[in-house]
């Protein structure tokens, strides 16, 4: 949409009474499910956390009329995602996807539980992403209260492993979305009021140094040091970076040594890389090797391997078209969204890879992502989830 027609747009467009009115209803419960929300422990790896939150969803989901199905993951490390659905009477497919996982260990809701200061709602995954699954559920009340049955379908996709590359849910996310006519990924809007069009995709490089092991004050010279070669390791992976093709590689945990008096044998780095396109990834993968064979330490091996998560997702004809729909329908708040390009990697990557025009970021505001500010802008539910209600309404009607 141009800048013209989009003033044009505001300039005739009016909020449907009913929607806002009931968007305006279900902020209280909003605000009130995402504090129990984040008050649930729910790492990836936390199976336990994980079924509590989908207990605590189930229910809410049954009261909206979805039929709701656990989907096991295809990693037995992972818990089972849900799958809620809707049918309607309608023409329009929509898939929105949200996650539970986050990436916080047991323990930090209890150390850092969920509170209020200012327009912000603070606790671990508030705004990655648990405000988007409290978007879906207030979008599919509104389109309830409304009376809004013209869709075919609607299902909404609560991922259990999205921060580990949904490799226990890939399948799930690429069925649904090749059988949708839309993807609405419910990952959190980028302030001050954006929408994301594309992102990079994810990988994860594991180097493993392997030594000797020796006593480290009675023959440390019949050792070969590990640890000592992963550092060289270490500093000469970030070499590989491109900041000219926004190709990212960072060590981001290491291992090494045993005990403290034995020169260490073998140590491990891991490493996370993110790039717009395949073959950076390649690129990448082809350094670490060649690293891994200029050892600097001798008689110490070194073995990497570069494991891909989510593909890239590049700008495309089909989402630019759904971000022209996202501000006509926005324009109805007066408001429009800005298209934004971002490094993190999500679910919408593995969606349109199926072809299915896909957008993401239509959840509500947030920020601090995987830190000790996540957190979600409660000033946004009301806009945000309008917005999310809408779209619903429009794709479902007349879909793409």
């Amino acid at each position: 949409m141009t800048a013209a027609a989009l003033l044009t747009a505001v300039a005739h467009a009016q909020p449907r009474a009913d929607v806002l009115s009931a968007v305006q209803a279900c902020e209280p419960d909003a605000r009130a499910w995402l504090e129990r929300l984040v008050s649930i422990d729910s790492g990836s790896s936390n199976v336990e956390g994980l079924d509590a939150m989908s207990a605590a969803v189930t229910p809410e989901l049954e009261r909206l009329g979805a039929r709701v199905e656990r989907v096991p993951s295809t990693d037995p490390d992972y818990a089972a995602s849900l799958l809620a659905t809707w049918t309607g009477d309608g023409r329009g497919r929509v898939l929105m996807i949200a996650h539970m996982d986050t990436v916080f260990p047991p323990g930090t809701a209890a150390e850092r539980p969920y509170r209020v200061e200012g327009n912000r709602g603070i606790g671990p995954g508030a705004g990655d992403d648990k405000q988007g699954i409290v978007a879906a559920l207030c979008a599919m009340r509104v389109l309830r209260d409304v009376g809004f049955r013209d869709y075919a379908r609607i299902a909404l996709i609560l991922n259990s492993n999205e921060e580990t590359g949904s490799t226990g849910s890939s399948d799930l996310i690429a069925r649904e979305a090749a059988a949708s006519d839309a993807v609405l990924n419910v990952e959190r809007g980028v302030p001050p009021d954006g929408v994301v069009v594309a992102r990079k995709g994810s990988a994860k490089a594991t180097i493993v140094v392997m030594g000797r092991a020796a006593h480290s004050g009675l023959e440390p010279e019949k050792g070969r040091n590990a640890v000592v070669e992963a550092a060289h390791q270490v500093l000469a992976i970030g070499s590989l970076a491109d900041p000219a093709k926004e190709t990212s590689v960072n060590v981001t945990l290491i291992d090494g040594g045993t005990v403290a008096n034995a020169i260490p044998e073998r140590a491990t780095i891991t490493v996370d890389v993110r790039a717009f396109s395949s073959d950076e990834f390649d690129r990448v993968e082809a350094g670490l090797q060649a690293l891994a064979a200029n050892v600097n330490v001798p008689g110490v091996t070194v073995e990497a391997t570069l494991d891909r998560g989510f593909p890239p997702w590049a700008r495309n004809a089909g989402t630019d078209a759904l971000l022209d729909r996202a501000n006509e329908v926005y324009a109805e708040l007066g408001r429009s969204l800005e298209a934004i390009v971002v490094g993190s990697s999500s679910d919408v990557s593995v969606a349109a890879l199926t072809g299915t025009p896909s957008i993401d970021g239509m959840g509500w505001l947030a920020g601090g992502a995987h830190g000790i500010d996540d957190h979600a802008d409660l000033s946004s539910i009301v806009p945000r989830t309008y917005l999310l209600a809408r779209m619903l309404m429009e794709l479902g009607r007349d879909p793409p």
